[in-house]
C-alpha cells in the first residue's frame, strides 16, 4: 500500500531525491515532532514515535474531514504530556475520552492542536469543537455529520446531530476535540460513542466518570527558557531563566512577554511586570489566542462572581496575600453573620460551595480545604481590583487572616498551625490589614519568627508595619503601640539596643501622661523598658523599674498573672547580676512554681525562669 503511494511521487526522480522522499514520508506530516539543535529532546521523540506519532500518509496530508487550527510552529516541548494523551486514548476502549485540565493560559488548546496534527496520520477524521457556550456545538457537529455525508446541509441540526453518532458508531480512527468545555454535564450528550476517541481542554477538573483528566501544568524551567528564545533569540539563557521564574513558567505569559521584548529590555520588562502585571499582561497578544492572560483573568473572575459572589470575594481577599496554599479557615460562633466572608468562614455548606466554584474555574488549586493562587495570577487579579474592591478586598483578607489565627505565638498548643499561615500574614500590605484582630496577628507572626532566630529577616516587616499604621492611626494608636513594641523586641534581638531602648522610652513615657502609670498597657511597656535597660547594661535602672512594675503588676492584675509572673521572673535574674544571690534564689523559686501551676512545667517562660534559677542556684 504505502509503495503505491510513493510510487507517483518516485517517478522520475533521481536516486537521492527518491530517497530524500521515502525518509519524509517514514517522518510524518509536515511540521511532525521535531528535535530541536540546540535542545535535543531523542528520548521524548523516540517516545511519541513508539505510541504512533505518524502515521503512513505523505509528507503534508491529512485526514479528508479536518477543521484543526493551524499548528503552532513555536511549539516547544510537552513530549511526555503527549506521550500520556495517545496512551490514554489508544488503550483500547471503545470509545476513549481524555480531558485536559488546567488554569487558563497553561497551554491546553495548544497541547490539544498539536497532538492532532502529530498523530493525523492514526485517523481519517479529526473534528475540532469550541465548546465553551454549549447552544453553539450542535451547529458545529451538524457542520461535521454533513461533511461525512451522515446528513444533508439543509437536516435541522438535532436530527443531524442524531446522524452523526450513528455515523461515527460505524466507524473507527475519528477524534473530536471539544476545546474550553467547562460544564460536564452540558457536554455529555455531545459525546458520542463508537470506536474513536474525544480530547477535550477545560479549565474544570471535575470530570471524573467521563473522562480521564489529565491535569496540564506550567512548563518545565528549561522549556520555557528554549520557547523563550525560539521567539527571541538575542536573550541569554540566564536572561531567559529570570523572565520564565518572574512568569511562573505559563506558556501564554511567556509567549507575550517575547513578543513585548522587542521593544524593551529585560530589566525593564520585570518593572513593569512588579509594578502593573494587569496591563503588562495585557499586550503582545498572539494571534491563535482569543485572549491576553490578564484578559482571560478578567473574564473569568466575571463570570465567578456572576455565579458565586462569596467565592470572588475569597478570590480578591486572596489577590492580596502570598502565592502560598491558604487553608480556608472553618470558624465557629462569629456573629457577623450578614457579612459573606464571614458566612464563608462559618458555615460549612457555603465554604464548600465557595471552594467547589473556584476549583471549577481553574483560578486557583484547590485541595483539601486550601487554596492556591499562583504568583502571575495574584499579581494580575490584584492590579485589577478597583479602588472600592480593594477596600472590600481588605476587609475581607484581615476576616479570613483573623479567622486563621492560631492563638499566640508564644503559646506551644498555636505552635503547629503558624507556619501555614506565616506566608499570608507576612505579605499583606500593612495597609490592607484594617482589624484589630488581623493587625494583631501580623505582629505575633513577627514574634513567632523572633523567637526562632530570625530577627534580622523580621526587621524589615515590623519597621513597615510600624511606620504605616503611625502614618494611618498616629503613634498613640493601640496598634502602633504593638508595632512599636515588637519592633523595639527585633533591635534588641539584632544587638541594635539603643533603637529598641528609643521606642519603648518614648511609649512609656506617652502612655503614662494618656492612660496612667497604673494602666497594663503602660506596666507592659514598662516591663520591657526594663529589659531593654538591662539590655544596655544599666542594670541596677532596670531593676529599679522592674521591681516597682512588679509589685503594680501584682495589685492590678493579681500575683498569679502570667505577666506578673514574667516580671518577678526578670527582677530575680537581675538581683543575682548585682550580686544579690540570695535574693535572687528565692524570688526565682516562688516566681517558678507559680509559673509550673499557672502555665505548666513545659511552658517557655516556666523554662527560662527554672534556667535562669538554676544559674543563681549554682553562684
Amino acid at each position: 500500500m504505502l509503495r503505491a503511494l510513493l510510487a507517483p511521487a518516485l517517478f522520475g526522480l533521481g536516486e537521492e531525491k527518491a530517497r530524500e522522499v521515502l525518509l519524509a514520508a517514514v517522518a510524518g506530516p509536515v511540521g511532525a515532532p521535531r528535535v530541536s539543535p540546540r535542545f535535543p529532546d531523542q528520548a521524548g521523540a523516540g517516545r511519541l514515535r513508539s505510541v504512533g506519532a505518524t502515521g503512513p500518509r505523505l509528507p503534508g496530508t491529512l485526514p479528508r474531514v479536518w477543521n484543526v487550527p493551524a499548528r503552532n510552529a513555536g511549539f516547544v516541548g510537552r513530549n511526555d504530556l503527549l506521550t500520556e494523551v495517545r496512551s490514554r486514548l489508544a488503550g483500547g476502549r471503545t470509545v476513549a475520552v481524555v480531558a485536559l485540565d488546567g488554569r487558563g493560559g497553561v497551554g491546553k488548546t495548544q497541547l490539544a492542536a498539536e497532538y492532532a496534527h502529530r498523530f493525523c496520520g492514526e485517523y481519517e477524521l479529526v473534528w475540532w469543537v469550541r465548546a465553551e457556550d454549549p447552544a453553539l456545538i450542535s451547529e458545529q457537529l451538524a457542520l461535521l455529520a454533513v461533511e461525512t455525508g451522515a446528513a444533508q446541509s439543509k437536516v435541522p441540526p438535532e436530527k443531524a446531530v442524531q446522524a452523526l453518532g450513528h455515523e461515527l458508531r460505524s466507524r473507527a480512527r475519528w477524534l473530536l476535540i471539544f476545546d474550553n468545555a467547562e460544564d460536564p454535564e452540558a457536554l455529555a450528550d455531545f459525546v458520542p460513542s463508537g470506536p474513536g476517541h474525544v480530547l477535550i481542554t477545560s479549565r474544570n477538573p471535575d470530570w471524573h466518570g467521563m473522562a480521564s483528566p489529565l491535569d496540564v501544568d506550567v512548563l518545565a524551567r528549561q522549556e520555557s527558557i528554549d520557547l523563550l528564545r525560539s521567539r527571541t533569540p538575542w536573550l541569554s539563557e540566564a536572561e531567559a531563566g529570570r523572565l520564565a521564574e518572574a512568569l511562573d513558567d505559563l506558556p501564554l505569559a511567556l509567549v507575550q512577554a517575547a513578543a513585548v521584548l522587542t521593544t524593551t529590555t529585560v530589566d525593564d520588562y520585570l518593572v513593569l511586570l512588579t509594578s502593573n502585571a494587569s496591563e503588562v499582561t495585557d499586550e503582545g497578544r498572539p494571534r491563535d489566542y482569543r485572549w491576553s492572560l490578564a484578559a482571560q483573568i478578567r473574564l473569568s473572575m466575571q463570570r465567578l462572581r456572576s455565579l458565586n459572589a462569596e467565592a470572588a470575594d475569597v478570590m480578591n481577599a486572596c489577590a492580596l496575600l502570598a502565592p502560598e496554599p491558604f487553608v480556608l479557615p472553618a470558624g465557629a460562633g462569629l456573629t457577623s453573620d450578614e457579612d459573606a466572608i464571614w458566612r464563608v468562614v462559618a458555615d460549612r455548606r457555603t465554604r464548600t460551595r465557595v471552594l467547589s466554584a473556584l476549583h471549577q474555574h481553574g483560578l486557583a488549586r484547590v485541595a483539601g480545604g486550601s487554596l492556591h493562587l499562583h504568583r502571575l495570577t495574584l499579581a494580575v487579579l490584584k492590579d485589577q481590583l478597583t479602588p472600592e474592591e480593594h477596600v472590600a478586598a481588605a476587609e475581607n483578607a484581615s476576616a479570613l487572616l483573623a479567622a486563621a489565627y492560631p492563638g499566640k505565638a508564644q503559646e506551644p498548643a498555636s505552635w503547629p498551625r503558624w507556619p501555614d499561615l506565616l506566608p499570608h500574614l507576612l505579605a499583606i500590605d500593612p495597609t490592607d490589614l484594617v482589624s484589630a484582630e488581623a493587625r494583631f496577628a501580623a505582629c505575633e507572626a513577627c514574634l513567632y519568627l523572633l523567637d526562632r532566630g530570625s530577627a534580622a529577616a523580621i526587621l524589615p516587616r515590623l519597621k513597615d508595619l510600624y511606620h504605616a499604621w503611625n502614618a494611618l492611626l498616629g503613634p498613640d494608636h493601640t496598634h502602633t503601640e504593638w508595632a512599636a513594641n515588637y519592633l523595639a523586641m527585633a533591635f534588641s534581638a539584632v544587638g541594635d539596643h539603643d533603637s529598641a531602648y528609643a521606642l519603648h522610652r518614648d511609649m512609656f513615657d506617652r502612655q503614662r501622661r494618656v492612660s496612667g502609670e497604673d494602666h497594663p498597657d503602660t506596666l507592659a511597656t514598662a516591663s520591657n523598658l526594663a529589659i531593654r535597660l538591662a539590655g544596655l547594661g544599666r542594670v541596677e535602672e532596670a531593676f529599679e523599674l522592674g521591681e516597682d512594675t512588679f509589685a503594680r503588676r501584682g495589685r492590678v492584675l493579681g500575683e498569679d498573672h502570667p505577666d506578673t509572673l514574667r516580671t518577678g521572673s526578670n527582677v530575680a535574674n537581675w538581683l543575682g547580676q548585682l550580686g544579690r544571690v540570695e535574693e535572687a534564689v528565692e524570688l526565682g523559686e516562688d516566681a517558678l512554681a507559680r509559673l509550673r501551676r499557672v502555665l505548666g512545667e513545659d511552658h517557655p517562660g516556666t523554662l527560662a525562669t527554672a534556667s535562669n534559677l538554676a544559674i543563681w542556684r549554682g553562684s
